[in-house]
């Protein structure tokens, strides 16, 4: 599927739960990430539970996605022509997901420069797997950290280990 057919996808799911959509627009960052930011009339929906609705959005609009999109020959499904298996894609509802990945980046950079500082290991507090991600992604150009998860279930969190200058 290309980004105008999940973009209607996302639109047409929405306004069957009656939620009018305001609009949609498409951004890109790098080749490997699209976020899909709706506004809609009524967010409260999608974040009331810290999200919970968006989360499942997501996950039913990703699903929709894989199962429309042909595989190619290696057993990877490339999304909207990108060449790439690891295209990846996300839906915001009026800034919410934003703020959110803003917050958890702004706790990774803290945590990082306390990491680096005492030149010792931190444990981020427990987190969502989209969150470690984010965590991960943010901290993957430091040449002077490592990060891992570690823990099991809601217990996992990202220890940012600091490893000295390479």
């Amino acid at each position: 599927m290309n980004q105008k057919e999940i973009q209607n996808l996302i639109k047409e799911l929405l306004e069957k739960t009656n939620i009018s959509v305001k609009d949609i627009v498409v951004t890109e960052e790098g080749p490997k990430n699209t976020w899909f930011r709706v506004e809609v009339s009524e967010p409260h929906f999608f974040t009331l539970r810290e999200g919970e609705a968006l989360f499942a959005l997501n996950h039913i609009i990703r699903k929709i996605v894989e199962n429309n999109t042909t595989p190619s020959p290696a057993g990877h499904s490339p999304l909207a022509g990108a060449e790439e298996s690891n295209f990846d894609f996300l839906i915001d509802i009026n800034g919410f997901q934003k703020k959110r990945v803003e917050n958890v980046r702004a706790v990774a950079h803290m945590m990082a420069e306390r990491a680096r500082y005492f030149k010792s290991s931190v444990e981020v507090d427990p987190m969502s797997a989209f969150e470690r991600r984010i965590i991960h992604e943010f901290l993957s150009d430091a040449t002077d950290l490592k990060t891992e998860s570690t823990g099991f279930g809601p217990k996992r969190r990202v220890v940012i280990k600091y490893i000295g200058a390479i």
